[in-house]
């Protein structure tokens, strides 16, 4: 069985995409900072034939990220590494005139610091597997200026700019970032709670696009979901 790492997994579209994985005959292995989200998470990930291990803890720690990567190999290697977890640095977004600099240097550490460090955790394993594939969740935040997004979109631009040379480095994986457009979570509820998100698609609706991906493997990249579900 193939094997997916899929950080921030016990909601929104981690949750959705580990789910679509699962179906698919993946073992998963998954994270998040609620010990008792993931466990229900987990459980719900758990399907005939499909194992879960679920580990509670922060892509911040380097001894997480290390124990992420030991389950992988414990089930066998590591196909996919999944980068979602994110933070937004602010909540509720505020302009950069008032962004606290703790709160975005923990979105550069979340987002961008500890997706390398998981990069570099896991590939041994991804070079070793038959087609390795990283995926990492960015946002149109990242190349377009909303006011009261900078922060946040400042540190998806890093993590879009160091995915785009992981993937020159590393010719032989798959590297791919991902805008996965407008979607109803609560990490957008805590960034604009006075909006009304009501409109917005569930993160279910994205994941065919992720799965686009990994069943068509066009080259490393940074790609919008809504052109990937335009080619499927």
């Amino acid at each position: 069985m193939p094997v997916a790492l899929v950080t921030g997994a016990s909601k929104g579209l981690g949750l959705a995409l580990g789910t679509a994985l699962a179906e698919r005959g993946w073992d998963l292995v998954v994270d998040a900072r609620d010990a008792a989200v993931l466990e229900a998470a987990a459980r719900r990930l758990s399907a005939p034939g499909t194992r879960v291990r679920a580990l509670p803890g922060s892509v911040t720690d380097p001894e997480h990220r290390a124990a992420l990567v030991a389950e992988a190999w414990a089930l066998g290697g590591l196909d996919l590494l999944a980068a979602n977890a994110s933070a937004l640095g602010a909540a509720p977004l505020v302009p950069l005139a008032r962004h606290p600099l703790d709160g975005l240097r923990e979105a550069l550490e979340t987002n961008v610091v500890a997706a390398l460090g998981l990069v570099q955790e896991s590939l041994g394993l991804l070079r070793s597997a038959p087609a390795g594939a990283v995926l990492g969740i960015s946002s149109d935040a990242a190349v377009e200026a909303y006011g009261t997004w900078g922060g946040y979109g400042s540190s998806k631009a890093a993590l879009d700019q160091l995915l785009a040379v992981l993937a020159v480095e590393e010719p032989g994986l798959r590297v791919w970032a991902v805008d996965p457009g407008d979607m109803r979570t609560e990490l957008y509820r805590a960034a604009v709670p006075l909006d009304d998100d009501s409109g917005r698609p569930l993160p279910a609706a994205v994941v065919p696009a992720l799965l686009r991906l990994l069943d068509a493997r066009p080259p490393s990249g940074r790609y919008a979901a809504p052109a990937l579900l335009e080619r499927s």
